[in-house]
């Protein structure tokens, strides 16, 4: 396990990666436009010019996660400091076999949803995140 100097350096570093303007875009886009309902949807949105932002958003996640699933950051530290990956993660989560199976991405989104599993009251936010999405976007 990482110390936590070494835990903070790396949380620090993916901080910096958020600031970088392309994925700071995309992360808006994923957050304020992107809500589908059904795995056609996501399926749709790959096939738009929305494609690129909705990768890099969730390939950014899934390896951030990735660092927690195999101990170079700490999962407490984390979860204090990398909340907005649940405000992503709660567009797809609800219907992520479904979106799987329908895009035959069998590992889509694999460590951000370990990461979420552990993480405590993450369920109920979520739930209450698309609730409040979904309200923005009526």
């Amino acid at each position: 396990m990482s110390t936590p100097y070494e835990n903070a350096d790396l949380l620090m570093r993916l901080y910096d990666l958020r600031r970088e303007a392309k994925l700071r875009d995309a992360r808006t886009w994923v957050i304020r436009s992107f809500n589908p309902s059904s795995p056609e949807d996501y399926a749709a949105v790959l096939a738009s010019e929305d494609s690129a932002k909705l990768r890099m958003v969730v390939s950014y996640w899934d390896m951030a996660a990735s660092f927690v699933v195999h101990g170079a950051i700490a999962a407490p530290m984390f979860h204090a400091a990398c909340g907005e990956m649940l405000a992503a993660f709660c567009k797809v989560e609800h219907m992520l076999a479904e979106v799987r199976e329908h895009t035959g991405q069998a590992g889509l989104l694999e460590h951000v949803e370990q990461v979420a599993a552990e993480w405590p009251g993450a369920k109920e936010r979520m739930t209450g995140m698309r609730e409040y999405f979904s309200a923005l976007s009526d």
